[in-house]
């Protein structure tokens, strides 16, 4: 499978945090989803100096760019617009 790091950063307007915790539920029955399926690798939260969240990583795996793809269209944290900048980059995962 190919993998991939994706790193999301949250809008920053007054009720950016407020709008990533009442989607939060439905990210995270997303990426029990991709668990189950064997998609999901490891993911996170990214926290600013006072603990609270501004954005996360994950890393994924599919077979194709069209797995990758379809995952973009349905991924809460992009169709809500939590995410404002959204990088996804090749990447692998050391064997160690």
């Amino acid at each position: 499978m190919n993998q991939y790091i994706v790193t999301g950063y949250d809008y920053t307007d007054e009720g950016a945090l407020e709008r990533r915790m009442n989607i939060r539920p439905h990210h995270l029955d997303g990426a029990k989803a991709l668990k189950e399926s064997g998609n999901y690798v490891l993911g996170g939260a990214v926290l600013n100096d006072e603990g609270k969240m501004i954005g996360s990583v994950m890393v994924l795996q599919f077979e194709s760019e069209d797995g990758l793809e379809a995952w973009k269209q349905s991924e809460s944290y992009i169709t809500q617009k939590i995410w404002e900048t959204v990088d996804v980059k090749p990447f692998k995962v050391a064997n160690v």
